[in-house]
Parts: structure tokens; C-alpha cells; sequence
């Protein structure tokens, strides 16, 4: 069975971090609503980051570590730029 951690923008522009073993369904739960909390007021959004892993374990740690980024650091995850994410993982290391 896959786990996913996800990233979703919100109407709002912000990015929530969540993780399921059935995405599908879970961006469905967050678009009509039926999950509350972060994304309920912040409607519609949009799927823009994901990746499997072996484990829920392994998905939960993944989500944890994103939470943790910043805004910067989240956008160049989306757009796939590794070398931005370096720099910026030197600079909060730095800092």
C-alpha cells in the first residue's frame, strides 16, 4: 500500500500539508468540505505537490519536515528547483 504526503495551495494563496493512503479521495474530502480545520474556509484548492512512500511512517515524517519549511522553500519543492532548495536549506542551517 502507498502513503502520500501532498501539498495543497489554498483560494488564499497559503500551502497546507497533509498525508493519506488514498489521495484521491482525500483532495476530494478537502474540495467539498467535509474535512474541517485549515482548508475548510479556504476553498477551493488545488493540488500542487505529492509523492508516495512505503510507509505511513515514512509519509508522516515527510509532512512533518515540510510543515517545518518555509514559503520559499515549499515553492521551489513545487517547481522542482533543487538547487534553490539547497541554498535555502543552508540558510535557515546558517541562520
Amino acid at each position: 500500500m502507498a502513503f502520500w504526503t501532498y501539498m495543497l495551495k489554498c483560494a488564499d494563496g497559503h500551502y497546507y500539508v497533509g498525508h493519506s493512503d488514498n489521495l484521491e479521495a482525500r483532495i476530494a474530502a478537502h474540495q467539498s468540505g467535509v474535512i474541517g480545520g485549515y482548508t475548510h474556509s479556504r476553498r477551493p484548492v488545488e493540488l500542487v505537490w505529492c509523492e508516495t512512500f512505503g510507509t505511513r511512517e515514512e509519509a508522516i515524517a515527510a509532512e512533518r519536515q515540510i510543515k517545518g519549511w518555509s514559503r520559499a522553500k515549499k515553492r521551489a519543492l513545487i517547481v522542482g528547483d533543487w538547487d534553490l532548495m539547497s541554498v535555502l536549506a543552508r540558510c535557515r542551517a546558517g541562520g
